[in-house]
């Protein structure tokens, strides 16, 4: 059963979902709509979609789910928009910019009886989810402590208009954290308390990316760009979660953890593919590569396929999930969860206060290669046109 999209926002993260869109079976995109009238005529030309206006996208009796791809600072807004006109709705992270608002989406929909679901979806992809099955497995037996590291130095150097990242609601946290904490929580399980500690390493920031139309100008930051946090879980594992835009070069690897038995390192949850490496107690690394696997080839960019980039899997496995009458695993629940874990980081790290995280989730099932393989059209298209058997693209 193919569910009808309409999409809300169609600026750089836009093109992907629509690129997309061919590979997976369940969804059909069918208009778009953005506040810049012009953005939403192009992609709507680009890719043979109708072009609306916001209010009526969400009013069309043939969108099914909306797309919101919003600035996080819109995000609750549009997604209440959506319920309120009886639209299932699957957002961008974060679910929202404050978990009261997070609540709201949540509450909205089960008065509706709709479906919320939210990016990340990269923990579908093949790296995260082979993961998730040494760790269920046992191949590290209890994990206990490890280490998550996004840093860097920031977005002013490549986004046209990196404004609303040193804002309320942005952030390193807020912006990537989403990747690294839903890893976390469908790897463990969810967050009990957080420790934190932070600061804005810089008072400014100039756009330096070529060919914005603010290049040269200066940013105002007003939001922490270093936390630094150690996430308790409920399942008794440890982890610190370390988070910057104030780095120029590290070393560091996107995700260690370590257990009873063994470590694992986790490649970049931002892709949906990668290599994973493993050590039973004092023994050497032993690799596995998961680009023959389902949702796990590099894709991305076109020209040079350097990563596995298949944004849309969360939004296809909701549809199908609709269609079957289950729960969707890119959950409105987890992504409360997170965006709940996110705030209590940012609070702690500014009161210095221990913070504990009200909002519990259950931890997703996981999705199996014949799953992964069932939300795919046959054969799956590539992004130059051609086609390849499924999940090889």
């Amino acid at each position: 059963m193919s569910m009808r999209i309409g999409l809300i926002g169609c600026g750089n993260i836009s093109d992907i979902y629509l690129l997309n869109a061919e590979r997976f079976r369940d969804i059909d995109f069918v208009a778009c709509a953005d506040l810049k009238t012009e953005a939403a005529e192009r992609q709507a030309a680009k890719y043979g979609i109708a072009a609306t206006s916001v209010d009526a996208l969400l009013a069309r009796d043939d969108v099914d789910i909306v797309l919101n791809l919003t600035v996080p600072a819109a995000h609750a807004e549009v997604s209440l928009a959506a319920l309120e006109n009886g639209k299932h709705v699957y957002s961008e992270k974060p679910l929202a910019t404050s978990v009261a608002d997070g609540r709201a989406i949540l509450d909205a929909a089960r008065k509706r009886d709709l479906r919320v679901g939210c990016a990340p979806d990269t923990v579908l992809g093949a790296a995260i989810q082979e993961a998730r099955r040494l760790i269920d497995t046992g191949a590290i037996g209890r994990p206990l402590l490890g280490l998550a590291s996004v840093l860097s130095h920031g977005m002013e150097h490549w986004h046209p208009d990196p404004t609303f990242f040193f804002k309320p609601g942005g952030g390193p946290v807020f912006d990537m954290g989403p990747y690294y904490l839903s890893t976390l929580v469908n790897l463990l399980g969810p967050v009990e308390s957080i420790q934190a500690t932070g600061q804005m390493g810089f008072a400014e920031r100039t756009v330096t990316s070529e060919g914005s139309p603010i290049r040269g100008r200066t940013i105002k930051v007003e939001t922490l760009t270093t936390v630094q946090a150690l996430l308790s879980f409920k399942s008794g594992a440890q982890v610190t979660f370390l988070a910057s835009w104030d780095v120029w070069n590290h070393g560091l690897r996107p995700m260690e953890l370590h257990g009873t038995e063994g470590s694992l390192r986790v490649p970049d949850p931002n892709w949906f593919g990668g290599e994973l490496e493993v050590a039973r107690e004092r023994g050497d690394w032993t690799k596995t590569n998961v680009a023959d696997r389902v949702l796990g080839a590099a894709n991305w960019p076109p020209e040079r396929r350097e990563h596995a980039n298949y944004r849309g899997a969360g939004l296809a496995e909701m549809a199908r999930a609709i269609g079957e009458g289950r729960p969707h695993r890119a959950n409105g629940d987890v992504a409360l969860h997170v965006l709940a874990v996110m705030a209590g980081i940012l609070e702690a790290a500014t009161t210095g206060r221990t913070v504990a995280v009200a909002e519990g989730c259950e931890r997703p099932a996981p999705l199996p290669q014949a799953d992964a393989a069932a939300l795919l059209a046959e054969p799956a298209a590539t992004p130059n046109g051609r086609h390849a058997p499924a999940g090889a693209a």
